[in-house]
C-alpha cells in the first residue's frame, strides 16, 4: 500500500527514527513532523504532552498516513494510549519495542535505561520491561545534558567523555549487561556511550526496534509497500524556522535534507 508512514517528535531527535525506517523499510514513503516551536516536551505536563501528541497526529493524518510513529520517548511514555484511543490507524511508540529487545538480549536480567528526566520519572520502560519479565531488575538514570550536547554538535572530546562517565558510572556499578538508549538523541552518542560502559554491555536502540516492529505490523495488515519509492522519500515539516532545523537534521540523518516546510500556526490550527 503506497501511502506514507507518519512520524512525529518534539523536535530533531525523531530523525534517528527516520534514519532507521529508511534503512529497514526502504520501500516506504515517510512524513516527518518536528514540533520545533514547542520543544522540549520533557518539561511539560502529561496533559499538555497529550494535547500536543493528538494535534501532531491529526496533522499527519491530513497527509493520508497509514500508520503513525510516536518517535518522542516522552510522548510515548505519557500520551501513547490516548493517541491510540483517538485514531483507528496503527499507532506505535518507541518504548515497547525497546523494552522487548532488552528483555530478549539480557543474560543476567539486569537492564539499564537512560533518558530524559520526564521519561525516567514516568517509569515507562521499567513498567514495560516488568510486564514482559517481572523478575528483571531495572536501573534507570536521567541524563539531561546529553540532548544539549548533541544539538550543539558536541559528540567528541574530553568534556563529552566526562559528562557521559558522570551519568553512567552508577549504572555500571549495578552490574547491568544491557542498556536502553531511551531518548532519540542518544544514538548520536552511541560510540561514546559504548566506550563508557564497556563493550560487554549490549546497547539497545529503540529507533531500530520500532522500525522492525512497524514492518511486522504493516506486513500483518497487508499494508507494506514493496515497490520503488519516489526520489523524495521523506517529506519534512516543522512548526518553527526550517533553516534552523536543516543543518542539525542533516547531522542526525547523516545525509542531506532537500526541503523542509514550516507549518504555519493558522494552517496547523485549521486541521485540528
Amino acid at each position: 500500500m503506497n501511502t506514507p508512514i507518519g512520524i512525529f517528535d518534539s523536535g530533531l531527535g525523531g530523525l534517528t527514527v527516520v534514519k532507521a525506517f529508511l534503512e529497514h523499510l526502504p520501500g516506504e514513503q515517510l512524513v516527518y513532523f518536528g514540533d520545533t516551536a514547542r520543544v522540549p516536551y520533557g518539561t511539560k505536563s502529561k496533559k499538555t504532552i497529550t494535547r500536543f501528541s493528538l494535534e501532531n497526529t491529526r496533522f499527519l493524518k491530513t497527509h493520508g498516513v497509514k500508520m503513525v510513529i510516536v518517535a518522542c520517548h516522552t510522548a510515548s511514555s505519557l500520551a501513547l494510549e490516548s493517541v491510540r484511543q483517538a485514531f483507528e490507524i496503527p499507532i506505535l511508540g518507541v518504548v515497547e519495542p525497546g523494552a522487548k529487545k532488552a528483555v530478549e538480549v539480557t543474560q543476567n536480567g539486569k537492564i539499564g535505561v537512560i533518558g530524559t528526566r520526564s521519561t525516567i520519572a514516568s517509569a515507562s520502560y521499567e513498567k514495560a520491561i516488568k510486564a514482559l519479565n517481572p523478575d528483571t531488575h531495572v536501573t534507570s538514570a536521567a541524563c539531561p545534558l546529553f540532548v544539549p550536547l548533541v544539538e550543539e554538535g558536541w559528540t567528541e572530546g574530553e568534556t563529552v567523555k566526562q559528562v557521559i562517565h558522570h551519568y553512567l558510572e552508577p549504572l555500571k556499578r549495578s552490574n547491568i549487561d544491557t542498556l536502553i538508549l531511551g531518548c532519540t538523541h542518544y544514538p548520536i552518542l552511541r560510540d561514546r556511550i559504548q566506550e563508557a560502559v564497556s563493550h560487554k554491555i549490549q546497547l539497545v536502540d529503540p529507533a531500530e526496534e520500532t522500525a522492525y516492529k512497524a514492518r511486522e505490523v504493516l506486513e500483518s495488515l497487508e499494508l507494506i509497500h514493496r515497490g520503488k519509492v519516489s526520489q523524495n522519500q521523506v517529506q519534512y515539516f516543522v512548526s518553527d524556522e526550517p533553516e534552523l532545523f536543516r543543518p542539525l537534521g542533516e547531522r542526525f540523518l547523516g545525509q542531506p535534507i532537500e526541503s523542509v516546510e514550516c507549518v504555519s500556526e493558522d494552517y496547523f490550527e485549521a486541521v485540528l
